[in-house]
């Protein structure tokens, strides 16, 4: 029986979730009920007329937890919380920094391109960054690709959602992502906390924790969720 169980019906209980538990992924994956989306209160998901409760608290969770929060887990969405998130960089990132990654021939120069504009210019908004990388009609490709497998490798995350506003200053329309680095978000010391243990130290720190949560689930399937 799953000990991750729990009904999110405010912006406080999200947040004392991923405090609590630690990995929270926004939408449903291969690990049944290993998701917010399973576990929001009905109406919060959807509520008519064009608003969508819980998507809008992503960029408030994101100041007042302190969490990471970017596709982390099947290139999905998720909250991370800062307890957890140095160790699930160390694995991710295999105690590499992205100069060494890309040195040792494990990234694409056009990775270490886009990573070298989010490092310089962070935060900066999806748009803008765009603009900057010329990942537009008739311009750079696969940007979605790249910003996707460097949220993965934990070098890059959503720093905060940023919403355009109308006349009267009411915002308006979808949250525009905002990325950074954990460097630049959590500041210098991240970079020591993150390779303070051995990359295969941390991954069996993170999949007993996920045994913990789900005593139930195959060590496949687990094993699957942190890949």
């Amino acid at each position: 029986m799953s000990s991750f169980d729990f009904t999110v019906r405010s912006r406080q209980d999200l947040l004392n979730v991923i405090e609590q538990f630690g990995f929270l992924p926004f939408f449903a994956g291969s690990i049944p009920g290993f998701s917010l989306e399973e576990h929001v209160a009905p109406g919060l998901w959807y509520s008519g007329n064009d608003t969508w409760p819980v998507w809008e608290w992503k960029g408030p969770v994101i100041r007042e937890s302190g969490c990471a929060y970017g596709k982390f887990f099947e290139n999905k969405a998720a909250f991370i919380s800062r307890a957890w998130f140095a160790d699930f960089a160390n694995y991710r990132r295999d105690g590499y920094d992205f100069d060494a990654r890309f040195d040792e021939g494990l990234a694409p120069f056009q990775d270490k391109e886009l990573f070298d504009l989010i490092e310089g210019n962070a935060p900066i908004l999806t748009r803008q960054l765009k603009a900057l990388g010329n990942y537009r009609k008739g311009g750079k490709k696969g940007f979605d690709t790249r910003i996707t497998r460097l949220q993965s490798q934990c070098y890059v995350l959503i720093s905060d959602f940023v919403y355009a506003t109308d006349k009267t200053g009411k915002p308006y329309g979808w949250g525009i992502a905002e990325y950074s680095t954990p460097e630049k978000q959590f500041g210098a010391s991240f970079f020591e906390e993150a390779y303070r243990r051995a990359p295969e130290e941390s991954y069996q720190h993170l999949l007993s924790h996920l045994h913990t949560l789900f005593p139930d689930a195959s060590e496949a399937a687990l094993r699957k969720v942190l890949k």
